[in-house]
């Protein structure tokens, strides 16, 4: 997707490339990647609050949600500023007509994901963020860290739903979460992308629901960490496109 986009405008000497980094060797490679000519890179888990703990810098959306997914290197000083784009992606993946602003919202779980998702839903002016995760206090401290959003024993009805579980919801008998939470002409975001959408989004289009898939997450994400590199705009269709065709089928 990178590539693709990279390619596109123009960057034939920039590569975007795969970097698997054991926890302990985090903070040592990390800092040695300016020097390397690295801009930045995208951290997934199990790094991302170890990603903000090593920055020189964070924004107020890094700071906020506890974690960063997207480092910016400043080849001059070889300085380090941390960002959440999870945030700022999950919004401009919204449809039109689906803001959160005065809506009712519901996110499922509580971890690195599910705080982006509710910092994003607070800060756009949601009407009321419901929390559901099964270890209740996980998401009482969730609500507490970010102050706003209330817990939730079950899932509820609501207009715009986001599911941030870390394992997905391939298998609906594993969550109570039910046909009857999905309410008809809402707006359900799956943040984890599953060749042909997963069991969550088919119950939503069958309840007459939007349903919007974790490859689109994905690109809008990606889009926002590549322009804060490039300083160029990210060419969305031609991401999302190269997204598509590398999805397993």
């Amino acid at each position: 997707m990178h590539n693709a986009a990279l390619a596109h405008v123009g960057l034939a000497d920039w590569r975007y490339v795969f970097l698997p980094i054991p926890p302990e060797l985090f903070a040592e490679t990390v800092r040695a990647l300016p020097a390397a000519g690295f801009h930045g890179i995208n951290v997934t888990i199990p790094h991302k609050e170890a990603a903000l703990a090593l920055a020189d810098d964070a924004t107020a959306a890094a700071t906020s949600i506890g974690a960063a997914n997207t480092l910016t290197f400043d080849q001059k000083s070889a300085g380090i500023l941390a960002d959440n784009t999870d945030a700022p992606g999950l919004l401009e993946a919204l449809p039109q007509g689906h803001q959160p602003r005065g809506r009712t919202s519901l996110v499922l779980g509580a971890g690195g994901a599910a705080r982006a998702a509710v910092y994003a839903l607070l800060n756009a002016g949601a009407a009321d963020v419901a929390v559901f995760n099964r270890t209740r206090e996980r998401a009482e401290r969730l609500v507490a860290d970010l102050g706003g959003g209330r817990v939730v024993d079950a899932p509820v009805p609501a207009q715009l739903i986001v599911n941030a579980t870390s394992v997905g919801m391939g298998a609906l008998k594993n969550t109570p979460i039910t046909a009857d939470t999905v309410v008809t002409g809402s707006c359900v975001v799956d943040m984890v992308y599953s060749a042909g959408g997963t069991k969550l989004l088919e119950i939503a289009r069958r309840r007459g629901a939007i349903g919007v898939d974790g490859l689109e997450i994905l690109m809008t994400q990606g889009a926002a960490s590549f322009e804060r590199w490039t300083h160029l705009p990210a060419p969305r269709d031609v991401m999302r496109t190269a997204a598509r065709a590398a999805e397993p089928s």
